[in-house]
């Protein structure tokens, strides 16, 4: 198995393809039905990285900084997702890791996230790479029942 990471505009085939799947896996999980599809749009600034397996696109993942009082040199992960048919094989693992390796050396000294609670797998994924669920969550989801935040430092 050659897994690889390379950086990717928002724009570029592979990773808006990805991002497209992300999104409609979020909506399969946390849609009412019979209502629209949420939208989970990236800011345009985000930083994005597209995992390949054996030359194949299988995940990405998505930095963006956050200016918000109490969150210096914070930087949001957002946008963690492989492909079902590629998970098991270590890209999510890999995305997280370079992600932090270059979030740490553009000054970064914490990372924030959220989730969700009808995703266990990230959660359990997230937990076992060092992050800490928050007592409270951020951002627009401090009052959602269905979000879960989790932050960690950078040493």
């Amino acid at each position: 198995m050659s897994l690889q990471i390379h950086p990717r505009p928002l724009g570029d085939p592979d990773l808006d393809t990805l991002i497209e799947a992300a999104v409609a896996e979020l909506n399969v999980r946390y849609r009412t039905p019979g209502e629209p599809d949420v939208e989970y749009p990236l800011a345009p600034e985000a930083v994005c990285h597209v995992a390949y397996l054996d030359g194949a696109p299988a995940g990405c993942i998505a930095r963006v900084d956050v200016d918000e009082p109490g969150w210096d040199a914070t930087v949001e992960m957002k946008r963690v997702f492989v492909r079902p048919q590629a998970r098991g094989r270590g890209a999510a693992r890999a995305l997280v890791a370079r992600f932090e390796a270059e979030a740490r050396a553009a000054g970064a000294r914490r990372v924030r996230l959220e989730t969700g609670t009808l995703q266990p797998e990230a959660m359990a994924l997230y937990e076992a790479l060092g992050y800490e669920r928050l007592a409270e969550n951020f951002g627009p989801w401090a009052d959602s029942p269905l979000s879960v935040c989790y932050a960690k430092s950078l040493p």
